[in-house]
């Protein structure tokens, strides 16, 4: 897929393909082509060449009824009542009213707003306007939901409450395109990415194998005596070594290159009391970065 403006290219050749039932992640710096695309997916702009398929088919407009949008710059209309604006987003997206009158009550007995259901939108806090939000945008149970920093503007105890609500979906069948900065949140809800860099793919795949593919070789170990552990010369480094509270040592090991884990663990096991061997993976945070800057560098 292509889009450009005013000479600007925003998406370059861009292709992904969200599983059904799946919970995917769209990372990218700022001015990457996220928005761009959401924006074409969301059949606000349509793209220069290339086209969307939803659910195996070109996209029409009578899919966006199927489709919930929650954008990062969040809009509500702030005179009209929280039951009455949940209500009236989910009759423009093809519920009757007494659904949407059944959904809307459901939904905020779930986020603790049944008394603020007669209050004016400006009368909220903000965290309790993103909730307001975030129904208006799930009430219609649609097939894929388009989350835009869904975090943003929460403190922990409701981000959490909203990252449960999203797997709640995602287990009842629906599709989740996830945008966002917030890496950790990336590695506990989303299974698969895309990240984009300067109007391209520059990286994709399932979460866990992307941080194996940047893996560094480091791993945690927990030994049992208070022998410190020592490097072995064509065998691995070691990058920290300190006593634990257990009376034992705790220390972090690089294998040399084409060293097998097995052979490190036989050794290590031959020299001290091993109760502990874990892989250390980067976080997609560290991922994140070093992809970016590794594209910054190839471009200067």
């Amino acid at each position: 897929m292509v889009n450009q403006y005013s000479g600007h290219r925003a998406l370059d050749d861009v292709s992904l393909t969200v599983p059904q039932g799946c919970v995917y992640g769209l990372l990218g710096p700022n001015g990457a082509g996220k928005t761009s695309l959401i924006r074409i997916l969301n059949r606000i702009a349509a793209p220069d060449s290339g086209e969307v398929l939803f659910c195996g088919k070109p996209q029409s407009a009578a899919d966006v009824c199927n489709i919930g949008y929650l954008p990062e710059e969040r809009g509500l209309y702030k005179k009209m009542k929280v039951a009455e604006q949940i209500v009236y987003l989910g009759r423009l997206k093809g519920m009757t009213r007494s659904d949407a009158i059944t959904a809307t009550d459901e939904w905020l007995r779930r986020f603790e707003l049944t008394e603020w259901r007669n209050k004016k939108i400006e009368a909220l806090s903000k965290g309790m306007a993103q909730k307001v939000q975030f129904i208006s945008t799930v009430i219609h149970r649609p097939q894929l939901l388009i989350f835009d920093e869904p975090f943003s503007g929460f403190d922990p105890v409701n981000a959490n409450q909203l990252k449960r609500e999203i797997l709640r979906l995602k287990e009842e069948g629906a599709t989740i395109l996830f945008s966002t900065h917030n890496m950790a949140s990336v590695e506990e809800v989303c299974e698969r990415i895309t990240l984009i860099n300067h109007a391209k793919v520059v990286l994709e795949g399932d979460v866990i194998d992307v941080r194996r593919r940047y893996s560094k070789h480091l791993y945690d170990i927990e030994l049992a005596g208070p022998a410190p552990l020592a490097p072995v010369e064509g065998l691995y480094t070691v990058e920290a070594c300190a006593a634990n509270k257990m009376g034992g040592i705790h220390a972090e090991i690089r294998l040399c290159e084409g060293v097998a884990t097995r052979d490190a663990i036989a050794h290590i096991n031959s020299c001290h009391d091993l109760v502990g061997f874990s892989e250390k993976l980067p976080t997609m945070n560290e991922v994140f970065i070093e992809t970016v800057q590794r594209k910054e560098d190839a471009t200067i």
